[in-house]
């Protein structure tokens, strides 16, 4: 014999419901808000690129492309990474932290310098030699890049 089982209208509905919600945050649990987008320095092979030894070809084969370069007042490579945050995952997300990793090449293209500038209490920071630019061409270039280039509304 089977039992006669009635399931009224409103339960089967109120069932339904709770089943689609627990499907719906089920997606939500573990998530990690916090993700990186674009370049991120790896030490070790930034560690590789040596200052008046390393030249474009080998820089390139080391480093990979740069996220964007620059030949005015000389020439550069810029490798733009940032940090991002998102509360929830179908909220937008908010950048926490950005850096711009630049080698610069002298004449003969070789690396005459590197910097690895970020974000410290808002204005642009060299870490590498703990500075932060004076006046010049690179700073509101660099200022510009960090603040308006990745900025959406």
């Amino acid at each position: 014999m089977r039992p006669n089982i009635k399931v009224s209208a409103p339960r089967l509905l109120a069932a339904a419901g709770a089943l689609a919600l627990a499907a719906a945050l089920s997606g939500c649990l573990g998530y990690d808000g916090d993700f990186d987008r674009g370049y991120q320095v790896d030490q070790q092979t930034l560690d590789q690129v040596q200052v008046g030894k390393t030249d474009k070809p080998q820089a390139l084969a080391l480093m990979g492309t740069p996220s964007t370069t620059s030949t005015v007042g000389g020439d550069a490579w810029y490798y733009i990474g940032q940090k991002m945050s998102r509360a929830l995952a179908f909220m937008p997300a908010k950048m926490t932290d950005q850096t711009v990793l630049a080698i610069y090449f002298d004449k003969g293209g070789k690396v005459a310098r590197i910097a690895n500038y970020g974000m410290k209490d808002g204005e642009v920071f060299d870490f590498v030699s703990r500075t932060t630019p004076t006046g010049g061409a690179e700073p509101d270039f660099l200022r510009n890049m960090m603040t308006g280039l990745f900025r959406f509304s």
